[in-house]
């Protein structure tokens, strides 16, 4: 079935088509007119109308733009991780695309943010009304985005992404298999969604705007498993030949320990590839 109705294919701009925005575009490419801003056009996936840009520069927008956008789709990451790093991507960045979209009428404007923007540590189960205190500037900062997203005057929906992993970001894999990682029964609960279902999540809700079907503000899009991390490493030690824990290796998290609830996101009739942990890493143990 056709994401839209109309005769003529949705126009996207995904603004940041790296790594992830790259995964999303190939997704929409095949059914949308699609847009990809980044600042080395030359890195926009093959099939994606490269657009050459800097957010954080507004003169670099003018005329650069495509006009009768129906989706806007923010991924931006940091040019540096420092707090000033973070506020030009995800808050300058968005306030000077907002404004050089200079008035047009989007369906929906998609912010993929993170659920660094919550600090509990208490293995408390969390959704999408529990309360936002970042522990850090990078958190404080992805969430004064969300706020911009959500002032902008266009319809907003916030993605907050738990752990993203898969064959193109293996650091914590090569880690446990390496012995660099050796977490302390019992570990705090992680999350994390592989980057395939990443993808379609915004896939997903993107055919829903196009669909005319109503969407929420916000979803947390993270697997259907939070899982201790030692849980895990243990797991993956059983799967395949792993070195001694060093005397250095790291002995847990960097996310606090929470539980994320993607109850709002399964009710919206996405369908996870892999809903778990086990099913994430298997194929990528089994292609090593």
């Amino acid at each position: 079935m056709a994401i839209t109705d109309t005769t003529q294919p949705p126009r996207i701009l995904v603004a940041g088509c790296g790594k992830l925005g790259g995964a999303i575009a190939r997704l929409l490419a095949g059914s949308a007119e699609v847009f990809g801003l980044r600042r080395n056009p030359d890195r926009v996936p093959e099939g994606i109308r490269a657009i050459g840009a800097d957010l954080t520069r507004p003169d670099t927008l003018e005329k650069t733009l495509p006009d009768d956008l129906d989706i806007v789709i923010y991924c931006l990451t940091p040019s540096s991780y420092d707090e000033q790093g973070y506020r030009n991507a995800y808050v300058h960045g968005l306030a000077n695309l907002i404004k050089a979209l200079n008035g047009q009428s989007l369906k929906q404007l998609i912010y993929i943010s993170s659920t660094s923007v919550y600090s509990q540590d208490d293995d408390s189960w969390l959704d999408e009304n529990s309360p936002t205190l970042p522990a850090r500037f990078s958190g404080e900062q992805i969430l004064a985005g969300e706020q911009t997203a959500l002032n902008s005057g266009h319809s907003a929906t916030i993605i907050r992404f738990s752990g993203i992993y898969g064959p193109s970001r293996q650091r914590f894999l090569e880690e446990v298999i390496e012995g660099r990682m050796n977490p302390q029964a019992p570990a705090p609960f992680s999350n994390r969604i592989h980057e395939d279902d990443a993808a379609t999540v915004v896939q997903h809700l993107v055919n829903r705007s196009l669909s005319n079907q109503s969407l929420e503000e916000l979803y947390i899009a993270s697997d259907c498993e939070p899982v201790r991390l030692d849980d895990v490493v243990e797991w993956i030690r059983q799967q395949t030949p792993c070195a001694p824990p060093a005397d250095d290796a790291r002995k847990g998290g960097r996310a606090g320990s929470k539980r994320l609830s993607n109850r709002r996101l399964l009710d919206s009739g996405f369908h996870f590839r892999y809903p778990d942990f086990r099913a994430g890493y298997r194929p990528m143990i089994d292609e090593k």
